[in-house]
């Protein structure tokens, strides 16, 4: 997303092999050496993803479901595709291999939305520019850019840490076009000086950091100490991104920040001296991921509050953005829906939900959109959705969608 959620199903499992050499999924627990914020490797990882049967083993792999607190390390496959695949019928197994294969295609679908999603922004502001019409950049929240900016940035360390080359692209595409948005916010005066300048230092060094440690130019102990940067930051500016969101109706203050700074700081030290329980160093090392989840659902919030506050700035609002976020959201709810991702399932239903179709309604009310583009947006968005529940209840063999969502928010 270029400021939304990508899918996060890309943890390794281990593959073990039974005497008749049928592969089986291993449900081992954590080994004694686990390293807190480290992404355990299977040692034949290249082989399976890469070797002759790669396409099974593909298919093993990525049924795995991604834990909303705990994506870096494996986990049992799903219960369901395990109990298909040792049935005697071999109907049901390639009735869900052939759903995650369309669910799949229908995140890598997600990434031409994402890639396109701030390009109509940015024209449009470079024409208020160009004609001296300032004011029209300030329905554009800087702090919505800036948390998206900062969850971009903490899914590519995540991506980049996985070796993952076509999200990375697409999220480092991410941070370049929301920098981009930032930059003319600057320009029109409708973002401080000093907090571009912090942002322009920040964003350089993401990019370089990441991309060092992708291509492993990179100390590890300097890829640790930025992963327990982006951890506290994105910690710390959830809470105060979420209270400016309302200044001047609340007193204009740091605390909230600097509360969140000093427990941040805190869990990330007690995690690294060895003072924390093995499961409080994964909650631990799994805080960026949600911050940044998080983060990208507030940016629909600050949207809308500013459309609230300034209904006569709606003009400076992209319905074409506003749809593209509305469809690549919507594109990985299926995925996220069937390997039972809450995390990315809730991200991407907000989102698109409420990022995308809530300020078509914006402009819908402020008759910035015709009523045909806004009926058609919203009855693909709800149909689309409608199908993902139907499809997925009916590849697992349930007698309703509300159970694929039960599952989901509750587990199997």
């Amino acid at each position: 997303m270029a400021g939304s959620l990508l899918p996060l199903d890309r943890a390794p499992i281990n593959i073990i092999r039974r005497p008749s050499g049928t592969p089986s999924i291993s449900s081992s627990p954590l080994p004694l050496n686990f390293k807190p914020f480290s992404v355990p490797q299977s040692p034949d990882r290249h082989n399976l993803l890469f070797g002759p049967s790669s396409l099974h083993h593909h298919h093993l792999r990525r049924l795995k479901p991604t834990p909303s607190l705990d994506s870096d390390v494996p986990r049992p496959i799903h219960q369901q595709f395990k109990s298909s695949s040792s049935s005697s019928s071999s109907s049901s197994s390639n009735t869900l291999e052939q759903w995650d294969s369309w669910t799949a295609k229908f995140s890598g679908a997600a990434n031409i939305p994402f890639l396109l999603l701030q390009l109509p922004q940015i024209i449009l502001n470079a024409r208020n520019l160009l004609a001296g019409n300032k004011s029209a950049l300030l329905a554009v929240p800087w702090l919505g850019m800036f948390t998206g900016l900062l969850g971009n940035l903490s899914l590519l360390s995540y991506f980049a840490k996985k070796k993952e080359k076509e999200v990375v692209v697409v999220q480092t595409l991410g941070v370049i076009s929301i920098y981009v948005v930032i930059a003319q916010l600057a320009m029109a005066e409708a973002m401080p000086l000093l907090h571009f300048t912090l942002t322009s230092i920040v964003v350089a060094c993401g990019l370089l950091l990441n991309f060092m440690n992708y291509f492993d130019f990179l100390n590890p102990g300097i890829w640790r100490f930025w992963e327990d940067f982006i951890t506290v930051g994105g910690l710390t500016a959830l809470p105060q991104v979420m209270w400016s969101t309302f200044v001047p109706y609340i007193p204009n203050s740091i605390l909230p920040g600097a509360l969140a700074f000093v427990i941040a700081v805190a869990a990330v030290v007690m995690a690294r001296i060895g003072k924390l329980s093995e499961k409080d160093v994964k909650f631990v090392g799994a805080i960026s991921g949600w911050t940044a989840t998080l983060l990208f659902m507030w940016m629909p919030v600050a949207q809308m509050w500013t459309n609230f506050l300034n209904p006569d700035n709606i003009k400076g609002l992209s319905a074409f953005s506003m749809l593209l976020a509305m469809i690549g959201n919507g594109l990985m709810i299926p995925r996220a829906l069937f390997i039972r991702d809450l995390m990315w399932f809730t991200g991407s239903t907000w989102a698109s939900v409420f990022y995308g179709w809530g300020n078509l309604i914006c402009l819908y009310w402020f008759n910035s959109i015709s009523r045909e583009f806004f009926l058609a947006a919203t009855a693909g968005l709800y149909i689309w959705i409608g199908i993902a529940l139907w499809k997925d209840h009916k590849v697992y063999g349930y007698s309703s969608p509300l159970t694929s969502l039960k599952e989901l928010v509750f587990g199997a």
